[in-house]
């Protein structure tokens, strides 16, 4: 990505995560990003735009932080299930800045076509692949069993993450993480907290 689109974007994210959207102004924008308010138009066709392709930005970095964990994990698809659970719940993924933005964008996403074009296309991406990851379990369900059980662990996910990410001083070290496991584990009907700790504890 270019380095000044990135850093437009950061901007907007950080301006919108501490005051909601209507801090980010173009000129805060700018001045945050340490460019002319005038370059802003060179990337986005309008202040709007920009704010939503940071929303997009934002909740894809999130999935994205989640599916890196994958290639490296062996194929056990308990384990791969168990590392993508474990990152949508400990930082990066887990951060105030983030579910802030998060909160501050759900007014436009109930009002704006197009914000809510993009909150359903990030929702969708990572619940997607979540329900890859519980096909690949190879558990039988009822017919269209794997997607209500994608879109019941991901609806636990996000309130663990907001959670997390809003007051985590009020939760002990790794508590979140294991409720977590066990949770979605039990929806499931698989004992992801042990594939996790196993993994853990094996020698990298």
């Amino acid at each position: 990505m270019d380095v000044r689109r990135e850093a437009l974007l950061t901007a907007a994210m950080e301006l919108i995560a501490e005051g909601g959207p209507k801090a980010a102004t173009v000129r805060a924008i700018a001045q945050k990003a340490g460019v002319t308010a005038g370059l802003i138009r060179h990337y986005f066709t309008s202040k709007e735009e920009l704010v939503r392709e940071s929303y997009r930005w934002t909740m894809d970095k999130m999935t994205l932080a989640a599916v890196t964990a994958l290639p490296d994990v062996e194929t056990n698809p308990v384990l791969r299930l168990a590392i993508f659970v474990a990152a949508s719940l400990q930082p990066p993924v887990v951060d105030r800045t983030r579910v802030g933005l998060w909160a501050g964008f759900m007014h436009g996403v109930q009002h704006d076509a197009d914000m809510r074009a993009v909150h359903i296309q990030t929702y969708l991406g990572y619940r997607d692949l979540l329900e890859t990851l519980i096909v690949d379990l190879q558990i039988e369900m009822s017919p269209g069993g794997h997607h209500t059980a994608a879109i019941s662990c991901n609806g636990l996910i996000d309130g663990l993450w907001m959670e997390a990410s809003t007051v985590p001083e009020i939760f002990e070290d790794g508590e979140i993480l294991t409720i977590g496991l066990r949770s979605v584990g039990a929806i499931l009907g698989v004992d992801l907290l042990a594939a996790y700790l196993a993994h853990e504890k094996s020698p990298q």
